[in-house]
């Protein structure tokens, strides 16, 4: 079977399974709808959390990222293996306590205010829109690349499975999807690793095989990569803060993705599933350890990709060029412009010929330009020998789009390695199963933010349970629109866009939630004060750096302009210093606020967790 057939069976059965499982935990009440009925064990519980975080940017994008970036990529293994430390700790025990829905019904509770409420739902809104851009866009990379379709086609598709399925059973049938998504995507990613290793270095484990030789008998695997990276131009693979990852830049992205894991709502949320607060602590515990095995695979991953890639590619003619290549270059992730030798050449210099194309981001005359008029240019261009045509080169540079999509690297390392075509389209499996796992996730954090914060909590108290069902079920459809648009048009690499949105979780919520728990003396308007500061600040520096052309700060301190992906921290900063600043210039809270907060501190089994039904306001 070819490569596209075992992809079609592989997609239509685990599709199946999504829908099946959908249909079967289907839901008739609020309480199954947004957190599951509060019957999910620990362990379950956990599978869902993990496949609900490792998304397509832990899936798709991370190791890319790794591979291309070599030791500084670890950042992101730090930031958000760390930042579950933060939530077991600091968070999720005690939100369980709470008893609530969502993040925007804790602020809002906790410090008595619907105005906080609403800030929690925007703050919530932005997080969870900013971080459905990178699953759709992972979502598109599949979909274009293993069935051959259309990108946008693509992306519709993977909207309408998700509304089915989280339209159906809430936070139930997506708890459950969930699991069986979790054993789609860690299959799909630790048996091509395993294989791969066996094959380049003879040993079956990764994380050994990544420090191992080749199985040629000559270097070490890392020692290859560094010898490599340096003779093409690029700093060796395992060499410390280099580039515009400089020390600082390192430590402020992981802790912003560290506070940003902590803050995140969708995964938060996943707290209040379980049956009481014990169950919330060893959910953190599986959760933990079923990441794991992807994230401590991952670097193994990322570095044989290294290797398969810039090995098959450097120097090879047009008839030389491997299968992979040509079936990767019709999507226009990554493309070949020759300079007119016929040898293609890889490099961090000026002599690069190998680019990706990205819609919008090449212009002509103040107009974008399509991926058929680079190629079909470049390509008279070439055989013209500059007489006709244009030599596309240039421009490709000046729009950053020099070297291949970080976005590929796992989805085409099978093939890079000539692995069984099974393994390859299992691999696509898994890249949609991690993709759609965190989007339905995000899709009901955006419809309790609306449904229960905004229109049952503030707008319409007297809602019945079917009008409640039928809004969260509207504002389903209307965000997986919204987040296709995202998919068809992204703003950037999976874990790039994922990372702003942990940024923005760490700015607006994290401190929040924290001296909401650990302090009775902060009331509304400090913590407002701070949420908007933070948010406002956060997002203003991303889109500045990102869009608008912005240099990043050095703030008079740092000897490199700070990352927008560490920026998080700076606005956790700013928020965590306004609202401390503001609170003894207003009143504490009530005093029926007081005790809540010091009930939700004493320890298990003085006290029993909430129940949503007699929790504050209900």
């Amino acid at each position: 079977m070819s490569v596209r057939a075992w992809t079609f069976l592989f997609v239509g059965l685990t599709f199946g399974l999504y829908l099946f499982i959908a249909w079967r935990a289907r839901v008739r009440d609020t309480k199954g709808f947004y957190v599951a009925g509060q019957g999910v064990p620990a362990s379950a519980n956990g599978m869902a959390t993990a496949a609900d975080w490792m998304s397509a940017a832990s899936f798709i994008s991370m190791a890319g990222l790794i591979s291309f970036m070599g030791y500084a990529g670890g950042v992101y293994l730090m930031g958000w293996t760390g930042g579950y430390v933060l939530l077991a700790l600091l968070l999720a025990p005690y939100l369980r306590k709470f008893g609530h829905f969502t993040v925007p019904d804790f602020i809002g509770d906790r410090y008595a205010s619907n105005a906080a409420r609403l800030v929690a739902v925007v703050c919530a809104l932005f997080v969870s829109f900013t971080y459905v851009a990178g699953q759709m866009r992972g979502v598109g990379v599949v979909f274009s690349r293993f069935l051959e379709v259309d990108i946008n086609i693509g992306v519709v598709i993977g909207m309408a499975i998700v509304f089915v399925y989280a339209t159906l059973g809430g936070m139930k049938g997506i708890t459950w999807t969930q699991v069986a998504q979790y054993w789609v995507l860690i299959t799909a990613f630790l048996i091509p690793a395993i294989a791969i290793s066996i094959k380049l270095t003879g040993n079956p484990l990764p994380q050994l095989g990544l420090g191992s030789q080749l199985a040629d008998g000559g270097m070490y695997l890392l020692d290859k990569l560094d010898q490599i990276h340096t003779d093409l131009g690029f700093k060796a693979y395992t060499d410390t803060f280099g580039g515009t990852w400089s020390q600082a830049n390192v430590f402020l992205v992981a802790l912003a993705l560290m506070a940003g894991t902590a803050g995140l709502p969708h995964v938060i949320v996943r707290f209040y599933t379980v049956k009481n607060v014990k169950a919330a602590r060893w959910s953190a515990f599986w959760a933990l350890l079923f990441i794991s095995f992807l994230y401590l695979t991952a670097p193994a991953t990322a570095a044989f990709a290294r290797y398969y890639m810039i090995d098959s590619l450097q120097g090879k003619t047009e008839a030389e060029l491997p299968t992979w290549f040509e079936n990767w270059s019709k999507t226009g992730l990554i493309l070949w412009l020759d300079d007119g030798d016929g040898a293609l050449r890889y490099s961090n210099g000026a002599d690069n010929e190998v680019f990706r194309f990205a819609a919008g981001k090449v212009f002509v005359d103040g107009e974008s330009v399509p991926l058929p008029t680079i190629t079909a240019g470049h390509q008279q261009w070439v055989t013209s020998k500059g007489s006709e045509g244009k030599d596309w080169r240039p421009l490709m540079r000046e729009a950053g789009l020099s070297g291949p999509d970080r976005d590929i690297i796992v989805l085409a390392t099978p093939e890079m390695a000539e692995l069984f075509s099974w393994i390859i389209a299992l691999v696509a499996a898994g890249g949609l199963a991690a993709a759609l796992s965190t989007a339905s996730g995000l899709l009901l954090v955006i419809s309790s933010s609306v449904a229960h914060d905004l229109y049952f909590r503030v707008l319409n108290p007297k809602a019945t349970e079917k009008q409640r069902l039928l809004v969260g079920r509207a504002v389903i459809g209307v965000a997986v629109i919204v987040a296709g648009l995202f998919g068809i048009f992204p703003p950037g690499f999976v874990s790039q866009v994922v990372a702003f949105a942990f940024g923005l979780a760490a700015a607006s919520f994290f401190p929040a939630i924290v001296l909401g728990i650990f302090s009775k003396r902060v009331g509304t308007v400090p913590a407002v004060s701070g949420m908007v500061v933070g948010l406002s600040f956060t997002a203003f520096y991303i889109i500045a750096c990102v869009y608008g052309g912005m240099s990043p700060w050095t703030f008079g301190v740092f000897e490199q302009g700070v990352s927008p992906q560490g920026i998080g921290v700076i606005g956790m900063l700013l928020n965590a210093g306004v609202t401390l600043g503001l609170t003894y210039a207003f009143p504490p809270p009530s005093q029926e606020v007081q005790d809540l907060v010091d009930s939700v501190r004493e320890p298990e089994g003085d006290s029993p967790a909430v129940e949503i039904e007699t929790a504050p306001e209900h």
